[in-house]
């Protein structure tokens, strides 16, 4: 068996059903109130926190239940902390790229600031 090197290599060993499948979920936006794509701002925060750091995600038009999933999911693709707080994300720590390619592969349009 060769070895493989790309993800076309991998998406050749998947059936066609299964290759439309990848696709259709990648394309799939996931959309707020007004059924808009939702644009989240990604940065860091450090006030009122004692000099520790935390990536912040703010702009979320999700139920509670929705965030406090999303929030899980970050948590632990990023192995931290965090927690849920007016209908935004904390993250303990600086994942701001773990965090932003994460929410691009759940359909969420991404404005990094500084």
């Amino acid at each position: 068996m060769a070895k493989l090197t790309s993800l076309d290599d991998l998406k050749s060993l998947l059936s066609e059903e299964d290759q439309r499948a990848v696709e259709a979920a990648r394309k799939k936006v996931e959309t707020g109130y007004g059924g808009r794509p939702q644009k989240l701002d990604v940065r860091l925060d450090t006030k009122r926190r004692r000099g520790k750091t935390v990536t912040l995600i703010t702009g979320f038009e999700s139920n509670p239940d929705r965030l406090e999933e999303i929030a899980g999911m970050l948590k632990k693709g990023c192995g931290a902390g965090g927690t849920v707080q007016d209908n935004s994300i904390e993250i303990q720590g600086d994942h701001r790229g773990k965090v932003i390619e994460r929410l691009k592969t759940l359909g969420f349009e991404i404005r990094e600031k500084k």
